[in-house]
């Protein structure tokens, strides 16, 4: 037999331990789980479990990531063909997921169960935890805008994606807390009610006059090959449009790339953090779930052209010259013909990059 490699090495043991956790998280639950013991069943070492892992937590996070990207791409219904429809087949998907009032305590269903509590008890995640809902709300927002009916006007809809997300978030918190008393078909209903709410939303920006504009530039443009998290295929990373690079307390600045980019060309934003064993992961997890959803509810005509990276090595981050990052990351470039052509730092660099044409000063 083929003597391994060590990153294959390496390889096999994430995911024994990630396979050993995932047992310990159903069996005892979060905060009783122990790391000795999930060495243990893994038949490795603690030290070998926090080379991997850089505590309990983003253990917890990796095991529901890996859970929830491998969901089967399964045969999917009819899309919605109206808001209304969109939104309750993106309610029904979602609230599919909750476990249920006859789930046992050590059922796989509660394995998420620990999660809000877990975000909830730091800043350290809450706060890139509500930049990811903000994130989440964007996608559904713009899916809706190419959704509705031109009698509906042209106004910003991510204000009823965020509506839309409160009531299923706190669906979730009461199906974990109140076993019973969720009814999931109430529910339902009023997310499809919610495809009425008038919130006159006018994208404007207050802080945009004051950005200044972005630097012309004329460097290469050698990205690594890396998958679209919102569509699950390789990204389109050298085509013309914006790359931001964006950490984990920045995500809601890349509405302002898609707003301001031309039409047609494509705006990524490659998520980066300062804690990426711990907080990529959330993102993937947050991104994943909310993704399943999206498909049972859209058609792909509807999806919007945003794509979502995960950089957690930095690897894409550098390639867009910007070698350290952190969570309050904002940077973004123009691509042209396979060049960065422009490049923006700062407060308001996706709203500079997106304009760039034209305005790039020297």
């Amino acid at each position: 037999m083929a003597r391994l490699t060590r990153a294959e090495m390496q390889g096999r043991n994430r995911a024994k331990v990630l396979a050993a956790a995932r047992d310990e998280f159903i069996e005892r639950g979060f905060r009783a789980a122990k790391v000795d013991s999930i060495a243990e069943r893994a038949e490795l070492t603690r030290g070998a479990v926090y080379s991997n892992f850089p505590g309990k937590r983003a253990l917890y996070f990796a095991v529901l990531a890996e859970d929830a990207e491998r969901v089967p791409e399964e045969a999917l219904p009819p899309a919605g063909e109206t808001v209304q429809e969109a939104l309750e087949a993106f309610s029904r998907a979602w609230l599919a997921r909750l476990p249920l009032a006859t789930d046992t305590q050590r059922s796989a269903g509660l394995l998420g169960m620990d999660l809000m509590p877990e975000v909830a008890a730091d800043e350290r995640t809450r706060h890139p935890y509500a930049q990811l809902m903000r994130l989440d709300a964007l996608v559904l927002g713009l899916a809706l805008e190419r959704l509705r009916p031109p009698s509906r006007g042209a106004g910003r809809l991510v204000g009823v994606a965020e509506a839309v997300l409160t009531t299923l978030q706190g669906a979730s918190q009461l199906a974990a807390t109140a076993p019973g008393f969720v009814e999931p078909f109430n529910v339902i209903r009023a997310c499809g009610q919610l495809a009425a709410l008038e919130l006159d939303e006018r994208w404007q920006p207050t802080h945009l006059p004051y950005v200044p504009p972005a630097r012309a530039a004329d460097d290469g443009w050698s990205p690594l090959p890396a998958t679209d998290a919102i569509h699950g295929e390789p990204a389109r990373l050298r085509g013309d449009g914006v790359v931001a690079v964006l950490g984990l307390h920045r995500l809601a600045a890349i509405e302002e790339a898609v707003r301001a980019a031309p039409s047609g060309a494509d705006v990524t934003a490659v998520l980066v953090s300062s804690a990426p064993r711990e907080l990529i992961p959330l993102a993937r997890l947050t991104i994943a779930d909310f993704r399943v959803c999206l498909r049972q509810a859209f058609p792909p005509s509807t999806w919007p052209r945003l794509q979502i990276v995960y950089d957690e090595t930095g690897a894409l981050a550098a390639a867009a010259g910007v070698p350290a990052v952190s969570d309050a990351t904002e940077a973004a470039v123009r691509i042209e013909a396979g060049r960065i052509v422009a490049r923006a730092e700062g407060y308001g660099a996706c709203h500079a990059a997106a304009t760039a044409g034209g305005r790039a000063s020297p």
